[in-house]
């Protein structure tokens, strides 16, 4: 039985592996990430699975995604690959222990995100997609250098319970309770930073009440990929 349940555990962390290859490549085709930019991971029991740092993700393979435990505090380096974890690893790592709802973390620099979070503005209620991150504002930090403790604390901080955060000059984040769901996010985060964006160029959108906003946010966790089905 033990050999079984062994077995199975290894099934799973290698499909989770070729799940967040799959999701890296998906994230530069779909050109709102590029090269070896950003990174993503997902929980795997105590531990959590990420994208190694500096390898351009045509050339990812399963293999090279680091294991890193949730309790750690430095990076890791794999010994079979030689491959560090991501160096923002830190965040990740944080938003797994601060949200037991979260089982992947997508982070991009994506271009309409990235040039909001250049801008430090907010998204605010001006398309009724943003609820489903869970609020009626996807927030933006302050700037902090990448890996820092500091852009840990405020990645965690302006998230809070939403599903989505912009980093000050920097870029975004997206959780899901799966990674399927947390891609749907970031390319849904990039979409809403897009139009708000040119609709700011047009003259400013009206903004939908935080009540309206709020009156939808429990129909969408019913919809959309990796939804909670009711």
């Amino acid at each position: 039985m033990a050999g079984l349940k062994k077995a199975a555990s290894k099934k799973a962390e290698r499909k989770a592996r070729e799940a967040i290859v799959a999701a890296c490549r998906a994230m530069n085709a779909k050109d709102f990430n590029q090269g070896a930019a950003g990174n993503i991971s997902a929980r795997l029991g105590e531990a959590m699975l990420i994208t190694p740092s500096g390898v351009d993700y045509d050339e990812l393979t399963p293999d090279m995604i680091v294991t890193m435990d949730l309790g750690a505090e430095i990076p890791v380096r794999d010994e079979k690959t030689g491959l560090k974890a991501s160096s923002e690893w830190r965040f990740h790592r944080d938003i797994f222990r601060a949200r037991p709802d979260v089982a992947a973390v997508v982070h991009a620099h994506a271009p309409y995100a990235t040039v909001m979070a250049m801008l430090r503005r907010p998204i605010p209620a001006s398309h009724y997609m943003i609820a489903a991150f869970g609020g009626a504002s996807i927030e933006c930090t302050d700037y902090a250098p990448f890996g820092t403790p500091e852009l840990s604390e405020l990645a965690v901080a302006g998230l809070g319970p939403r599903q989505g955060v912009l980093l000050g000059s920097h870029g975004m984040i997206a959780v899901g309770p799966d990674l399927k769901r947390a891609l749907w996010l970031a390319g849904e985060l990039e979409t809403l930073a897009r139009l708000h964006y040119l609709a700011s160029l047009a003259g400013g959108p009206v903004l939908l009440p935080d009540s309206e906003v709020l009156s939808l946010v429990e129909r969408f966790a019913s919809y959309g990929p990796g939804a909670q089905k009711s």
